[in-house]
């Protein structure tokens, strides 16, 4: 009966729209009989944006403007009516008179929607309230909407639908706006500066039969005029430096390169990439030209060299630091690789520090992932990390005083990689080994690895001079400058699942986090589930059995709605519909799994796990449930990452990274219940009590609600 009510609310609303719209459509055919048909409009001359009449209110005051834009609010008040109209740099509002524009026009106004385009002549005044405006003389339709735009697209949850729908979200997000225009000032800046330095843009194919310069799996397709397979590039280097082989010496190139990847918060598929080569200088001239760069476009597009994200401050106007690799690693993982012999060492290493490695990696490849693991989230102020292994680049100049060494460096910020660059190889011998030892570790199941490029190998031969070359990841450089927390912030357009994908997908494609059910209903009547091919999420699969799992109580549902949660690196929020009137919001630690767009839609299983006989030790905190001891495994800690030690109990939940959000204090006491904190993955179900114990004794909490954990495939 629930779910009989939710469809019957769902079709009004439907329905309700349909409605709405088709008086649009109405109103639209109405204006076309009447010869008013604002499709046949194919120009209208614009004086002025709303934020130049603003700024410049004292000369233009009482003077004639034209503007043009989007209406977003109308109020109707007799004879008189306001309208705000939004164009480019924001909104300025119109007044409109019976008695100044005409009855047949006035009466044409009152029809018009929230969304229609408008063009208005009229002359700039104050009104009573001190807001400036136009007194509307003309009003033109340009443009009628047949859509309904959100009532308040900043409350929208849906983030999918704001990525797919980039147009809405740019009309009712001036935020969204204002960053796409930051962008677009980011890439002119570059183009200024670089030209300002002797630099000459150049373009260089896309579709390529060996996709090299960087290590990642390309995109591949078919040329059917030529009958002939083809890759889509995943770097722009190796057609630049055959330029400065034929003596352009200072070359740079931005374009979109394509990268058969993952996604998730700083990676998208296609992406923008800025690549520079300078001969006659090294990686150190790199270094310098990185810093002014950087520096420019800051004071270009914030009017700043601090720029903030997220919680960390970075400044550009000191000197960036310098490190070698080596001297990081010692730094931050008090290890000394230049005290490890070899390779077999390095692995032993590995293995004690618990680092995944695999069996083709050297001592260099190693390096590196002490590197990843230790190292890039320190570095949050502009940092070069220099001197790479020569494992890790195929394509850069080794050091004379140390050939296990190449001379290369790496731009770090807030922890991310902005750029990289090579004092590059320019010897084609050596690059025909460095060639040769890429083919063996893509024999060896590399298939990020790079392959021989005889007509490169070619160019080297005829020679190029020493060179200097960087790449500039330009999205991320767009992240850091505008503080946008993800990649398809960036983007206009990010690269989506295509929403009928899953109808074109087998039964047995693989699934949201949960099993697959061939079905669209969320009743788990009419289900037939078969536990033997359910999959436990990797998160839990150390401490959850698959017995305990199969016994556990099962609903199936379907995801409604899935976003990240704030400031928290693991956690995904999900609104859940079991089949009932009440919706269930559930917190899982799967987003290194999932992004919320891959889930959104998807019917899953939904399963309660029973904790409350366990008893978990997080650091110096334990959460008691009975008498029974339960070693929790590391992994687990690291899910709740307890961020510092505190001395009460509401601290400390405070302190649990991704809980905070939906904490609220109703007691101040410390035997006060949490009532808010519902829906925490792993910690139990309806708990009457737990303690947790710190240094100054036991602190009770004493209600969780509704602990439901997403479990599945």
């Amino acid at each position: 009966m629930a779910e009989q009510n939710n469809q019957q609310k769902k079709g009004g609303q439907q329905q309700d729209a349909n409605q709405l719209i088709q008086v649009r459509y109405d109103k639209l055919h109405e204006l076309q009989a009447n010869g008013k048909n604002p499709f046949e409009i194919t120009k209208y001359d614009v004086t002025h944006h709303s934020t130049d009449i603003k700024d410049n209110f004292e000369s233009l005051e009482g003077q004639e403007v034209t503007v043009a834009g989007r209406m977003m609010f109308k109020r109707v008040m007799g004879k008189a009516s306001f309208c705000n109209v939004q164009d480019l740099k924001g909104r300025i509002q119109a007044y409109v008179a019976r008695d100044e524009i005409g009855e047949e026009s006035y009466a044409d106004f009152k029809k018009y929607d929230v969304g229609d385009i408008l063009g208005i002549k009229g002359k700039v005044f104050k009104t009573q309230t001190g807001e400036i405006s136009i007194h509307a003389q003309e009003v033109t339709l340009l443009s009628k909407s047949l859509q309904i735009l959100p009532e308040k697209y900043h409350g929208l949850t849906d983030t999918d639908a704001r990525y797919r729908q980039r147009y809405v979200d740019l009309i009712m997000n001036e935020d969204v706006k204002d960053t796409f225009v930051k962008r677009s000032k980011v890439i002119s800046s570059i183009r200024r500066y670089l030209d300002g330095q002797g630099f000459m843009e150049v373009e260089t194919p896309m579709l390529v039969s060996n996709a090299g310069g960087a290590s990642a799996r390309p995109f591949e397709t078919h040329f059917n005029a030529l009958n002939e397979d083809l890759k889509l590039r995943i770097s722009l280097e190796l057609y630049l430096k055959r330029l400065i082989v034929g003596g352009m010496e200072r070359v740079y190139e931005i374009g979109r390169v394509f990268r058969n990847e993952g996604l998730d918060t700083r990676h998208n598929p296609e992406f923008t990439l800025m690549e520079l080569y300078q001969a006659y200088t090294d990686y150190h001239g790199m270094m310098d030209l990185t810093e002014n760069l950087y520096r420019y476009i800051a004071k270009e597009v914030t009017g700043s060299e601090i720029l903030t994200y997220g919680e960390h401050t970075m400044d550009l106007s000191k000197p960036f630091e310098r490190i070698t690799m080596v001297d990081a690693v010692k730094k931050y993982a008090n290890i000394d690789f230049n005290e490890v012999p070899d390779t077999a060492a390095a692995k032993k290493l590995a293995e004690e520090h618990h680092i995944e490695y695999e069996e083709r990696h050297e001592k260099g490849d190693i390096l590196n992932l002490f590197f990843e693991e230790y190292v890039e989230e320190h570095l949050i102020q502009p940092t070069f990390v220099m001197d790479h292994p020569i494992e890790i680049s195929p394509l850069t100049k080794m050091k004379p005083e140390d050939p296990n060494y190449v001379e290369r460096f790496e731009f770090f910020m807030n922890g991310w990689e902005m750029a990289n660059a090579y004092s590059e190889l320019n010897d084609p011998e050596d690059q025909r080994r460095r060639f040769e030892a890429q083919e063996k570790a893509f024999a060896a199941g590399d298939e990020e690895a790079n392959h021989t490029d005889e007509d490169f190998l070619n160019a080297l031969a005829i020679g190029m001079p020493p060179t200097g070359g960087i790449g500039f990841g330009i999205d991320r450089m767009v992240m850091m400058m505008t503080n946008s927390p993800a990649i398809r912030d960036v983007l206009l357009f990010p690269t989506m699942k295509s929403l009928d994908s899953d109808k074109k997908s087998s039964k047995t494609s693989e699934a949201a986090p949960a099993a697959s059910v061939p079905t669209t209903s969320v009743s788990a009547e009419s289900v037939q589930l078969d536990l033997s091919k359910v999959k436990i999420e990797p998160l839990f699969e150390e401490f959850v059995d698959f017995d305990t799992f199969a016994k556990s109580d099962f609903r199936v549902v379907k995801i409604e709605a899935c976003e990240a949660v704030p400031k928290s690196k693991k956690l995904l929020k999900f609104t859940l519909n079991d089949g009932t009137d009440k919706k269930r919001t559930i917190l899982s630690g799967i987003h290194e799994y999932y992004e919320p767009e891959q889930l959104v839609g998807k019917t899953c299983v939904a399963t309660t796990i029973f904790l409350q006989y366990k008893k978990f030790e997080l650091g110096k905190f334990t959460f008691n449930f009975s008498r029974e001891t339960y070693s929790i495994p590391e992994k687990l800690v690291k899910f709740f990452n307890v961020t510092k030690t505190t001395d009460n109990t509401m601290n400390f939940l405070k302190n649990v990274d991704g809980l905070y959000d939906f904490y609220t204090e109703s007691d101040k006491s410390f035997g006060g219940s949490i009532k808010a904190l519902k829906n925490v993955t792993g910690i139990g179900k309806n708990s009457k009590a737990f303690s947790i114990f710190d240094k100054y004794g036991t602190k009770t909490v004493k209600t969780i609600e509704d602990v439901v954990g997403l479990i599945g495939g």
